[in-house]
């Protein structure tokens, strides 16, 4: 039986370890051809392998590494038609506002916000240019919209959604949708945290998984559920964002 994205070509970044690697996981079994990109080889190539995937490694970090990546992506599918950007460094809870140093913030907002405005910048010309009518997801955060620590994390995903909106802007009267998706607590990946105490917290009573992310990236990428869906974001957070859950600290 086909996948409701069946024919459809994906590029995602992010993609060897949690939300981004749930995300590759759900999208190949609606049916996509996929490149896989992620900065951990061993992991992607695995993941690739298992999905019947493409990878191509990427360090965001380096100069004009967004515009190799897509490329390459562009070769192996032939044309992209729907983009999702998971990518970001790692991060630790002690990167506060007054802790944390220059070189974490340059590659946060270099991986996060430049990559993926490139990216993005690239995915639509070249859907424009094939009168693709594709779609983009932008993984952000909660982060985004109020401050809980990380201030390179929470600026990084502030700029995100702008540039879907811009991108949603700049590329609706061409049928290209971009959205972008608002994880709450989902531990693995870069998150690390007192899940119990978290849990506490959330109305829905649990933590998320890369699952409960990937089915709605699925339903927003799919024009039977969201055909009149762009320049939003969706929160899939079981309700955490009902609450300022880390404390500020200095």
């Amino acid at each position: 039986m086909p996948g409701r994205l069946s024919g459809k070509c994906a590029l995602i970044t992010g993609a060897a370890s949690g939300i981004g690697r749930g995300i590759a996981r759900a999208l190949a079994a609606e049916g996509v051809r996929l490149v896989l990109s992620d900065i951990a080889d061993a992991a992607g190539r695995a993941l690739a392998q298992d999905l019947g995937a493409a990878f191509v490694p990427a360090d965001l970090t380096a100069a004009g590494a967004a515009q190799r990546l897509f490329e390459a992506a562009a070769d192996a599918l032939g044309t992209v038609s729907i983009f999702v950007h998971c990518a970001s460094p790692k991060r630790r809870e002690s990167e506060t506002a007054l802790a944390v140093s220059e070189t974490e913030w340059d590659a946060m907002v270099t991986v996060g916000l430049r990559s993926g405005f490139l990216l993005g910048q690239a995915a639509g010309r070249h859907m424009r240019a094939r009168n693709v009518k594709g779609r983009m997801i932008f993984i952000t955060s909660l982060h985004a919209w109020s401050p809980r620590n990380l201030p390179h994390y929470s600026a990084t995903k502030a700029g995100q959604t702008m540039v879907v909106k811009e991108l949603a802007r700049a590329l609706g009267p061409a049928g290209i949708r971009v959205n972008a998706i608002a994880p709450g607590a989902i531990p693995g990946g870069g998150f690390d945290a007192d899940v119990s105490a978290l849990e506490k917290m959330i109305p829905l009573g649990r933590t998320g998984t890369p699952d409960d992310v990937a089915g709605v990236a699925v339903a927003l990428l799919c024009d039977r559920f969201s055909r009149y869906v762009t320049g939003t974001t969706v929160a899939v957070d079981g309700g955490i964002a009902l609450y300022n859950w880390i404390p500020a600290a200095g």
